[in-house]
């Protein structure tokens, strides 16, 4: 509960009960004396109203007018991809190899004097996770070193960021770095530093929790595998995935009767075996790939977008190979709550290669423990055919992500996957609201320059 939020909110609407409500709410969940809730919402709302007073260039910005929710922010579709290019516009093309514009899964930055890049990533754990802490840190981590991994680099190194809300037990804490921690003992790359606040300080009550996984690496710059890489003549591999914070969200909250086998299921590392078995290869096999990702974000069909947009070329897939590269329980899942495995997270690793290399890429990655199956191809764009497509009962269909992922829990299905019918309205606050953050940033930049002029 946002107090701040709903203080702001009651403000606005010039509520003469609001701090009774206030009051009522800090009870409902604080259950503490009527007294003491009535002195909190009274601080509470000083201080709400002494933050609405400010105003100013450096404390305002321009809205857009697209809530997170409505445009699809964080819900791996067309929406949120949009505004991933936009961040990319917004923070501007840097000294890095790779940046957010690229939209690839890590930075790459050149060290002084040192053949190696430095590979940075940062992941958030799955925001319906908070009640299951261990869950959250383990997954949240496992995706870190997996877009470590991507970039053809070995991990080195892992770092936590934990906010949990102010009613929340401390014991969260040790339960989700436990969940990272196990990771980094599996794993052999150790949790190193990170951090710990409260969500909103006294502002917010409840027991909500939510952080990330960072995590650094290093890779030759020969070595370095990008999403722009891809080239026509490639095929496409991919090795059978189990799912991550996805999956195991889906088995919790769908009340899948098989939900502990399912998140059983999820708890391995089978990712980060298969990677580091092509890095440690003899025949240094990760140097003649062109493309790895983790297939997350929108699963396969918004991994297809984005390859196909960064590389300039079109990607293929056959449909009958795609269910091979579901676990069985979990695919199980997927087909008894009519969930469409190709719009979400099964945390498989995609290889983009050279058909001369496939056998050796393929037979490396089994000799691990790990199976992996030819998925697809690479072509050349061509016009009047889909950038990326899908054969499936021997027809060829358009490939793409949707408004947000393939919906995954019965609230998510109420929402739907269609885009909202103001879409392109609220695309256009979007827009201007980049724009404006772009002239902020610019401004403010020039301001504290010329304090040393």
């Amino acid at each position: 509960m946002d107090l701040e939020g709903y203080a702001a909110h009651l403000i606005s609407d010039h509520e003469k009960d609001a701090r009774i409500k206030l009051k009522e709410k800090i009870i409902e969940f604080k259950r503490i004396e009527e007294q003491e809730a009535d002195v909190f919402a009274a601080a509470v709302l000083k201080e709400t109203e002494a933050a609405l007073a400010v105003k100013g260039d450096i404390f305002e910005y321009k809205k857009s007018g697209a809530s997170m929710g409505k445009f699809g922010i964080g819900s791996r579709g067309s929406g949120d991809f949009y505004v991933h290019e936009k961040i990319g516009h917004v923070i501007g093309k840097t000294t890095a190899i790779l940046d957010s514009s690229n939209l690839d899964d890590s930075g790459v930055v050149a060290l002084e004097g040192n053949p190696d890049y430095c590979v940075v990533t940062v992941d958030g754990m799955h925001s319906r996770l908070s009640a299951f802490p261990f869950l959250a840190g383990f997954h949240a981590a496992k995706a870190a070193l997996r877009d470590i991994y991507v970039m053809g680099a070995k991990p080195a190194a892992m770092l936590s960021d934990i906010h949990v809300a102010d009613d929340g037990d401390a014991a969260m804490i040790f339960d989700h770095l436990a969940g990272i921690s196990a990771v980094s003992a599996l794993s052999e790359i150790p949790l190193v530093t990170g951090s710990t606040l409260r969500i909103g300080g006294d502002m917010v009550i409840g027991e909500r929790m939510t952080g990330c996984v960072g995590a650094v690496g290093a890779v030759h710059k020969e070595s370095l595998t990008a999403r722009n890489k891809a080239e026509p003549g490639d095929v496409i591999l991919m090795t059978e995935g189990t799912g991550g914070g996805t999956v195991t969200t889906a088995a919790i909250y769908s009340g899948y009767e098989k939900a502990e086998d399912v998140v059983e299921k999820t708890l391995n590392i089978d990712f980060l075996i298969a990677a580091q078995a092509l890095l440690d290869s003899e025949e240094k096999l990760h140097t003649r790939i062109h493309v790895m990702t983790d297939v997350t974000n929108g699963g396969v069909r918004g991994d297809a977008y984005e390859i196909s947009k960064e590389a300039g070329v079109r990607l293929v897939f056959e449909d009958s190979a795609l269910i091979k590269c579901v676990d069985p329980t979990v695919s199980e899942m997927f087909e008894k709550l009519k969930i469409d495995f190709r719009g979400v997270s099964i945390d498989s690793l995609l290889v983009i290669c050279p058909p001369d290399t496939a056998g050796e890429i393929i037979q490396t990655v089994e000799n691990a423990g790990v199976k992996i199956y030819p998925v697809g191809r690479v072509e050349e764009k061509r016009a009047g055919v889909f950038d990326t497509a899908l054969i499936s009962g021997g027809a060829e269909k358009e490939f793409k992500p949707m408004f947000r992922e393939a919906a995954y829990t019965p609230l998510k299905k109420m929402i739907g996957e269609k885009a909202p019918p103001n879409f392109d309205e609220m695309k256009r606050g979007i827009d201007a609201a980049a724009d404006s953050a772009i002239e902020k940033k610019e401004r403010i930049v020039r301001r504290i320059q010329n304090r040393k002029c």
